[in-house]
């Protein structure tokens, strides 16, 4: 039977992008205990604070989730890892860098669907306070006192100005803010990198809030369940690295901010979700909940790839010789390949010219990777656009399979599941096809090498789409925020979770609808929003 090891006001189970500034902001006020829980170990690799080790963490067990997705017919029957972030900082330790808050309708929207407060005049002050902007802006619209460093591409390649170049020669705009007024166009990245290394959430808000003696950290600690009292979240039974189990009283709130997987399958083993999945699962209901796990979304990406000549490409700059000139660069403080994140240029455009937003995303890079492995590049130059449609009506769920809480959930996102996805995937990726062969590109263009010249029509297209594609890694939805009488909502404005006390769902599982948009901005807005929610509601 386990022992409780430890009262608090506040526990937070994952110490990942919420999780991180949620510890910050509570621990704030010395009158508040609080605990942040982290199945993972501590962020020590080297490899995690360099912008390109990327490469050997996302795939690394030790610091990551190992999901993979139900098979579906969007897949072409395969199943595809979706790995999430497992340490401090969560997937902000491991993704991609990119800074990217998305279109203001999109929380419009949100507020629309009967979530008071989302309006995008609502949230854009809690995107401000969390940003340190380094470089161009209108202040009205970014945040420089913040603790995110947000900075401008420094090392530039030939292809991306010529990318550049040709997109807006093909008529997309160029805009140097897509953070800003408006998103649309085309333009190079903004990042979450200062001084040549990450700033992952750990690095931005727990550093240097765990120098604070109320707040506690437990690492490489899973939790099991939230336990209750009645409908009253009163504490949480974790595992330890030895396998047994321990408690951790929470005085006041438990909140959870474990992802887009791992939240919705903690709130099913803790007694919280549908009928007949807690049935299942031999699960005593708390509150059934039908829209605990569903919702699920997210972004199917292609990439469509060209051999380069007359200009070496990354491929060739990250080994042998030419690495050591890099990693040197990196030392001295210089402009180099290993301090860039692997998106370099964007593009925001529309799939048809009747949208009056954009619905694609693309990244371009002056590199190409080996098809089926991840982060080996191609032996030849090459250079990738990657494209996605930025708000898929795909929806799927997230499905605990058994009562042990190491077992992996189901998930399944039902990629292309929905006509309209189909649609803009598939003019999505003759959009790529055509900027890798425009005008200011052709002096570098030596073929197209995936998809290749064969294929032409939607169908084949689409059926490439199909076999080629694969997340980016932007699961969210799975406790979507919603009023309490929308049977398929599970948190509501404030991210309580309906129907219980004392527990909120903080993360990118809340988001009722995906933004036209990578999620970490998305998801460190709403641990500000929630930490306001729950600072409101103390006497």
């Amino acid at each position: 039977m386990s022992q409780p090891a430890g009262q608090f006001d506040f526990i937070i189970v994952g110490a990942g992008t919420a999780g991180c500034l949620l510890a910050d902001r509570l621990s704030e006020n010395p009158a508040n205990t609080v605990c942040v829980i982290e199945a993972g170990p501590k962020d020590n690799h080297p490899y995690i604070h360099l912008p390109a080790g990327y490469i050997k963490t996302l795939f690394n067990p030790a610091y990551t989730w190992r999901f993979e997705t139900e098979p579906s017919a969007g897949s072409a029957g395969r199943r595809i890892a979706t790995t999430q972030g497992r340490t401090l900082g969560g997937s902000s330790s491991i993704n991609g860098l990119v800074y990217n808050r998305g279109q203001a309708a999109d929380y419009d929207a949100w507020a629309q669907m009967g979530n008071r407060g989302w309006s995008y005049e609502d949230v854009l002050p809690l995107f401000r306070r969390t940003e340190k902007r380094i470089g161009a802006g209108d202040d009205r619209q970014r945040g420089r006192g913040g603790n995110l460093y947000v900075t401008d591409l420094d090392w530039h390649h030939p292809l991306c100005d010529a990318f550049v170049k040709g997109a807006v020669a093909s008529g997309i705009p160029y805009n140097a803010d897509y953070n800003g007024a408006t998103q649309a166009g085309v333009g190079y990245y903004q990042r979450v990198i200062h001084k040549g290394q990450r700033r992952s959430s750990a690095r931005s808000f727990l550093r240097a809030a765990l120098k604070r003696p109320n707040l506690t950290l437990i690492t490489q600690a899973q939790v099991s369940r939230v336990d209750f009292a009645g409908r009253k979240a009163v504490g949480v039974t974790y595992v330890r690295p030895d396998g047994g189990e321990a408690r951790l009283v929470a005085n006041r709130e438990v909140i959870v901010a474990a992802g887009a997987v791992n939240s919705p399958k903690l709130l099913q083993l803790s007694g919280i979700g549908s009928s007949p999945l807690l049935q299942a699962l031999g699960i005593a209901p708390v509150n059934v909940l039908e829209g605990v796990g569903e919702n699920l979304r997210d972004h199917w990406a292609i990439r469509v790839v060209a051999r380069v000549k007359g200009v070496r490409t990354i491929n060739r700059m990250v080994s042998g010789i030419p690495l050591v000139g890099q990693a040197a660069r990196w030392a001295l403080g210089l402009p180099n390949v290993l301090s860039v994140s692997p998106s370099l240029a964007h593009v925001f455009w529309k799939s048809d010219p009747a949208l009056s937003v954009p619905d694609l995303q693309m990244t371009f890079t002056p590199a190409s990777y080996r098809e089926g492995v991840a982060g080996l590049l191609d032996s030849f130059d090459g250079m990738t656009c990657g494209v996605w449609q930025q708000r898929p009506e795909s929806t799927g769920y997230v499905r605990a399979r058994s009562r042990d809480p190491r077992e992996n959930p189901a998930i399944q996102p039902n990629y292309l599941g929905a006509e309209i996805d189909r649609a803009a995937i598939v003019s999505g990726i003759r959009l790529a096809r055509r900027l890798l062969e425009t005008d200011p590109l052709k002096p570098y263009f030596a073929g197209r090498e995936s998809p290749g010249a064969s294929i032409e029509t939607d169908d084949e297209i689409l059926d490439f789409a199909r076999r080629k594609g694969s997340t980016v890694f932007h699961l969210m939805g799975s406790c979507r925020m919603g009023p309490a009488g929308d049977r398929r909502s599970v948190v509501d404005d404030r991210l309580r979770v309906h129907g219980v006390e004392g527990l909120r769902v903080v993360d990118a599982s809340i988001m009722p609808t995906m933004p036209s948009a990578n999620t970490m901005a998305a998801t460190y807005m709403i641990a500000e929003k929630g930490a306001d929610a729950i600072l409101r509601a103390l006497p």
